[in-house]
């Protein structure tokens, strides 16, 4: 079965509300999709979300750069969707929302080839997975409804923004777990929104006020790995690398230095399933669990991120809300939704049968 063109497509879906962060704020995904069709009549979906704040990418980035990659796969055998995926990797430097878009898609034809859903393909450690919810940076009263809101929706998992004003940030995270109580668990996600010191005072204050907080996720710069390092070292707290892992090599270097204690991984960031499967098995040497992670995405590259996690037995929390956040889905097939619960189902590669609303490039 050989590869026999790309379509390139564009989707656009409005979220049910703004959704705020320290990097952003995001009223509709306006996200590339691509067909990947065989000489066998069958097609294999991706999805790419333009995230130029983190991973530098825009939809016109991300076309021009599966373009180029569609000149190198065209004839390509998907029996060997290891070479293809090394063509894939080394097509061009970065663009790792437009790899993960095609690396996606070839997974799902690879699995549909052997007639297997994509989590079997992969290892089929469990068949669902739970996900948190994202409660966006607001003021504290606005922030408390939506963690009512969620938890009445049966959540049991939220994750909330923070990371603009640390002092804010505390009031803010102390009035939700004073609101929700000790029913459900919390994490924080500051987007690099501090400073090393102001994370250990933001950090230490929640613990001396027993928050009960699971893990902070990536509270400083991107770059700066000796100040994740000098918050992990200097709290209790687990810490958790997002914005700093991208590629296997850092997932090596975060590691090695003991500076993160948690690792998030997120497909547009690393590239794919190819890459996120190797930065997992990196982590479990280490004895260190990761979570699977995403943008803001459609159920395509959801169900690929599902998928995964289901797939592997250290991918240990699941981070997918993007599929709640937004007001509606044009994906038939895919994974199913008993909040805060997906099942990946029985289908063959990602289940998805047709993607509603598609307008052409």
């Amino acid at each position: 079965m050989k590869i026999q063109s790309i379509e390139i497509k564009h989707i656009s879906i409005p979220l049910k509300k703004i959704f705020k962060t320290a990097l952003r704020q995001l009223e509709t995904a306006e996200n590339t999709v691509i067909l990947v069709h065989t000489d066998e009549g069958l097609t294999g979906y991706g999805e790419a979300p333009p995230t130029a704040v983190i991973t530098g990418d825009t939809n016109e980035s991300v076309i021009a750069a599966v373009k180029l990659m569609e000149k190198k796969l065209i004839g390509l055998d998907i029996d060997h969707y290891e070479k293809i995926l090394d063509v894939v990797g080394t097509s061009c430097i970065n663009n790792n929302s437009a790899k993960a878009a095609v690396d996606m898609a070839i997974y799902d034809l690879a699995s549909k080839s052997c007639g297997k859903p994509l989590y079997q393909f992969l290892g089929g450690y469990r068949d669902f997975v739970e996900t948190d919810l994202t409660i966006s940076m607001n003021e504290p009263d606005e922030m408390c409804r939506d963690a009512l809101q969620a938890r009445e929706k049966g959540f049991r998992v939220l994750k909330l923004k923070v990371g603009n004003d640390w002092e804010q940030d505390i009031l803010r995270v102390l009035e939700v777990r004073k609101i929700v109580g000790d029913q459900l668990k919390l994490r924080l996600d500051a987007n690099q929104g501090w400073t090393p010191k102001e994370a250990i005072r933001v950090i230490g204050t929640l613990e001396d006020k027993d928050a009960e907080i699971e893990f902070v996720e990536q509270p400083v710069k991107a770059m700066d790995y000796e100040g994740l390092k000098y918050v992990t070292d200097h709290v209790s707290t687990r810490i958790m690398a997002d914005e700093s892992l991208f590629s296997p090599g850092d997932a090596l270097r975060l590691l090695r230095l003991r500076a993160v204690d948690l690792l998030n991984i997120k497909l547009m960031k690393c590239g794919g399933i190819h890459n996120a499967l190797k930065i997992n098995a990196i982590a479990e040497t280490f004895g260190v669990e990761c979570m699977l992670g995403s943008m803001i995405e459609s159920k395509i590259s959801l169900t690929a991120a599902a998928h995964l996690a289901a797939a592997k037995k250290n991918i240990t929390m699941v981070d997918l809300d993007a599929a709640v956040l937004l007001a509606a889905d044009p994906v038939v097939g895919g994974f199913r939704k008993e909040l805060p619960f997906f099942y990946p189902g029985s289908a063959p590669g990602l289940g998805i049968t047709e993607v509603m609303d598609l307008k052409s490039i």
